[in-house]
């Protein structure tokens, strides 16, 4: 229980209330606002590390990358308890790296990103306990979409109920044309708990959002690509080569900017358009003195490359 008030604090950095101002060169400068029930849920966690969730940063010319690789492939990478440390875990350490520039999810286990929750550890757990284990997959889910660097969930394969609802809180989604998408929880007799009634219908509207959950229904890569479930459905196999170069142009850009813009774009959605503005134009404002801004000009003026720094 020894990591308690540090995980408590370092999600409140980010999720007990918002904030519009802002600190550089910390790049922690990201929050959506959302109350978090992590008190009483964090004990159902210990402190040991997991094997199931690896951490890999990129480096050369590929430096800023960090990839999460789910990694148990006995359950298809169904989340139980020690899953969800992992993930706490490493998405923690990623938002205190300030060298990170983008994050990728991916799976080590083929054809499959996610099956879901595991479903033989929740048949052991008593109806406090399960929600206890729903609210913190929620909040967890939660803490990465609010993470302020871009992220990206690359599915190949299986993309089931908690593992279709890690994918919704990431940035940007890349499959393969045979994925499998779906949130089959109605027919378990519950609901999409950690976040998937609020963030489908947002991304693919909510009568399309009510067929698939009402129903259960599975679809795959060309279906999701159609209705904006995906970014991209690319021939299967090939959706870790398109994270990785779209996850290459993003680390071209003003490193501050990516953050803002994420910023402006996530928070101004859940306000008035005159208040989303006006969000628009402090962000910005935050860019004005940065030497990124002025590099950015320079290597314009010089026609070469800009070399930013998060500066």
């Amino acid at each position: 229980m020894g990591t308690f008030p540090a995980l408590t604090r370092s999600l409140g950095h980010y999720c007990i209330k918002k904030s519009r101002s802002f600190y550089f060169p910390n790049p922690h400068v990201y929050s959506n606002g959302h109350q978090y029930q992590i008190h009483r849920t964090l004990l159902i966690l210990d402190s040991l590390s997991s094997e199931s969730v690896r951490l890999r940063r990129l480096s050369d010319s590929d430096s800023g990358i960090v990839e999460v690789n789910l990694d148990r492939p006995a359950a298809k990478n169904s989340i139980g308890k020690e899953m969800l440390r992992g993930l706490r875990n490493a998405f923690e350490t990623i938002e205190s790296d300030v060298s990170a520039q983008v994050v990728l999810i991916c799976s080590s286990v083929p054809k499959v990103f996610c099956a879901g929750a595991d479903l033989k550890e929740r048949k052991t757990m008593t109806p406090s306990e399960v929600q206890d284990f729903v609210n913190l997959l929620r909040s967890t889910f939660s803490f990465i979409e609010a993470l302020y660097v871009p992220t990206v969930a690359v599915i190949e394969g299986a993309a089931l109920g908690g593992g279709l609802e890690m994918a919704l809180s990431c940035d940007l989604r890349i499959c393969g044309e045979d994925a499998v998408l779906g949130l089959p929880e109605t027919g378990l007799a519950i609901i999409p708990g950690a976040g998937g009634t609020q963030r489908l219908p947002r991304l693919v509207g909510k009568s399309l959002a009510k067929e698939l959950i009402f129903t259960g229904r599975k679809i795959d890569g060309r279906e999701a690509m159609s209705m904006g479930l995906v970014n991209h459905s690319v021939p299967a196999g090939e959706a870790h080569s398109k994270a990785l170069e779209i996850a290459r142009e993003i680390i071209q850009k003003g490193p501050i900017a990516i953050r803002m813009a994420k910023k402006a774009i996530n928070e101004g959605l859940e306000i008035d358009l005159p208040s989303a503005l006006e969000l628009e134009e402090e962000c910005y404002e935050q860019l004005l003195n940065t030497k990124d801004r002025l590099e950015g000009l320079a290597a314009f003026a010089e026609k070469r490359k800009p070399r930013y720094r998060g500066e």
